[in-house]
């Protein structure tokens, strides 16, 4: 595997507001490692989802990783063909490496078939997990 995903940041840490983001670190994944990553400033983008998604996509990347994100900018994300990943938090560089190795899991992704593996003792609460 070999992709470029998008985390919005602040310092080394996970931005927790991606409006708010002045820069995102770009990681770049390779055989299930980062192998390298880049830093883009995106002030001047502040609040424009759409200009953010086209620098994102201009760059080649497929999947954003963030904290907490507004519906405005997921559409605008998505509309680019981005894949949005919520639920990150920490240092940015942890996330791209959980990503990486598969281990990344979504808080409110839509609801894939993973939890038919998940024994992590759930039990039967599954109906508070679902659309909200």
């Amino acid at each position: 595997m070999n992709k470029k995903i998008a985390i919005p940041t602040e310092g080394e840490k996970v931005n927790a507001h991606f409006g708010r983001s002045q820069a995102f670190t770009l990681f770049l994944i390779e055989e299930g490692k980062v192998s390298g990553q880049e830093r883009i400033d995106t002030a001047d983008f502040q609040h424009q989802h759409e200009g953010i998604a086209q620098l994102l996509k201009s760059k080649g990347v497929e999947t954003v990783i963030c904290g907490g994100i507004g519906p405005g900018a997921i559409t605008g994300l998505e509309n680019a063909g981005i894949e949005v990943l919520r639920g990150a938090n920490g240092p940015a560089l942890e996330a791209a490496q959980a990503y990486a190795a598969g281990t990344f899991v979504s808080t409110n992704a839509v609801c894939n078939h993973s939890h038919d593996h998940d024994h992590h003792g759930h039990g039967h609460d599954h109906d508070h997990h679902h659309h909200h």
